[in-house]
């Protein structure tokens, strides 16, 4: 019987999620799915990166051995960050549709401060169409509109640190699985981590968008336990 720590992505609420773990479990893959602070589970203070990592540190500090992180869209980055800084804690990674990579206009964005304005601002975005779309390309979600002032300068914090250099340094061995057709974080996004982890297998699921578990589950599903079953540790 296997394990898996999820970590799911820009959403207050794990609902959505049951369906595929469901199926999970009937494949003989347990789960815990893991609250994250500002989401699922309180936030007090603005975080980077770097604390998250530190959290999913002492979530899992008990566990006496090497674990399987399952993370989606921003909670790929969080995974995908803490397995680069600890590789004797994770024996699998499994990223789906991770968040991380920037393209060259995001950032020419993030340099000119649009975000931290916003933030501080605190005024929700309901017109200006071409910031709504960067900010949902950014954050892989719709419900950047609702978070907190805390929540929006942690998300700032998040989506305005480029992770190419992290997912480099991964060694673990890395599932990574894309819907073809995402918007938020394209395909492009996901061949480039593919190319950045050395120990990786990208699998490609038609017909999919930013949620591949939501909209194909039995085909994500069975990926990541032929994936468990056949990478040796």
């Amino acid at each position: 019987m296997y394990k898996v720590y999820i970590l799911h992505g820009w959403s207050y609420s794990t609902k959505k999620w049951e369906p595929f773990l469901k199926l999970l479990r009937n494949t003989g893959i347990e789960y815990k799915v893991l609250k994250i602070p500002g989401l699922t589970a309180p936030l007090r203070h603005v975080w980077t990166l770097d604390n998250y990592v530190s959290w999913l540190y002492h979530q899992t500090s008990k566990i006496g051995h090497p674990i399987s992180i399952l993370g989606h869209s921003n909670g790929g980055r969080i995974a995908a960050a803490f397995a680069a800084k600890y590789p004797e804690r994770v024996s699998h990674l499994i990223l789906i549709d991770s968040a991380g990579i920037i393209d060259k206009r995001l950032k020419n964005v993030i340099k000119k401060n649009v975000f931290k304005i916003i933030t501080r601002v605190g005024k929700k975005i309901t017109t200006q169409t071409s910031l709504k779309t960067l900010i949902y390309k950014l954050t892989g979600e719709q419900d950047y509109n609702k978070a907190d002032p805390i929540l929006k300068e942690t998300m700032l914090n998040l989506i305005s640190q480029d992770l190419e250099p992290i997912f480099s340094k991964i060694k673990v061995p890395t599932l990574i699985i894309w819907g073809r057709d995402d918007k938020a974080t394209p395909l492009s996004d996901g061949k480039r981590i593919y190319n950045l982890i050395s120990d990786s297998k990208f699998e490609v699921i038609e017909n999919a968008k930013h949620s591949p578990q939501f909209t194909r589950p039995k085909d994500v599903a069975k990926i990541i336990l032929n994936f468990l079953n056949h990478v040796t540790i």
